[in-house]
């Protein structure tokens, strides 16, 4: 489940007034696609469907509607160059309803963009884990070290999201079994003889969607050599990612290598399915 969507759920329960304006239509240049949805209310906004005049214009009208009570279901297209002077040359189409049980229920589950097994919870894996947080994906957070996942999510406090899930186990590699094939993997443990451990059983399975292992072009020509002995096929060694991250990026600072690994992951990630239509990048803010 997306968090905006999650977000709309918590809002509903606690009976919080809202208005969610989704994009039913887009035309030509628009900013987001037909699926796209924003939550209201009187004081704060979750999600966007793209910013600019015709967000703010979204915004307007979504809290004249709570201010006046008219919470009647409405429409309003915009055509985003001659209504709007936005440089798009596209139409929109924008759809006004009170965040109601009705609203929930016809919003669709996006399939996460990809399974994550990221093993290691030193300060590279929780910078990466954090950066991971606001996105739709499934993470299995691996350590053997239950002191080292950080309890909050921030220093200041709030919960970590549910899509990212600790398991602290002692022989961790025997969870790269429990990943579904076309997963993709992460290591960067505290130990060189764990991550070969980790990395041989990825190996093994050959069926990963991506595999990145921390470290540098000395380390990944050592275990090659150690999986060639083990009879590991070269053209599944030759899928192993070593350094990880995007190139042309400089810089180890853990949060550096984090956007570099997420950016990374993202790119490759496969087209998403989802249960009716597309619920694409959503983003939260706190509870109003």
């Amino acid at each position: 489940m997306s968090a905006l969507r999650a977000l709309a759920g918590s809002w509903l329960a606690s009976k919080q007034l809202a208005i969610v304006v989704e994009v039913i239509e887009a035309r030509g240049s628009a900013p987001r696609e037909a699926g796209t949805r924003m939550l209201v209310t009187l004081r704060n906004i979750a999600g966007t469907i793209g910013g600019g005049h015709l967000e703010l214009k979204a915004i307007e009208c979504a809290r004249e509607m709570l201010r006046t009570g008219a919470l009647t279901p409405q429409r309003e297209h915009f055509p985003l160059g001659p209504a709007l002077g936005q440089c798009c040359g596209g139409a929109v189409t924008l759809a006004y309803a009170p965040l109601d049980a009705t609203a929930l229920a016809r919003w669709p589950v996006a399939a996460p963009r990809f399974h994550l097994q990221l093993y290691g919870a030193g300060h590279v894996g929780r910078a990466i884990a954090r950066a991971l947080a606001p996105l739709n994906v499934l993470v299995d957070w691996i350590d053997e070290r239950e002191e080292e996942f950080p309890r909050e999510f921030f220093e200041h406090g709030g919960p970590w999201p549910e899509h990212i899930r600790k398991v602290c186990v002692d022989a961790i590699e025997g969870e790269v079994r429990s990943a579904p094939a076309g997963a993709f993997y992460l290591v960067l443990t505290h130990r060189h003889d764990l991550d070969l451990r980790i990395s041989e059983s990825i190996l093994m399975r050959a069926d990963f969607g991506f595999f990145g292992l921390i470290g540098s072009r000395t380390k990944r020509q050592r275990f090659i050599h150690r999986f060639e002995q083990r009879g590991i096929a070269a053209d599944t060694i030759a899928r192993m990612t070593c350094p990880i991250g995007v190139p042309g990026i400089e810089g180890k600072e853990p949060e550096v290598i984090a956007a570099s690994v997420v950016a990374q992951l993202l790119a490759l990630a496969p087209t998403r399915a989802v249960s009716g239509c597309d619920t694409p990048r959503d983003e939260a803010i706190p509870q109003a």
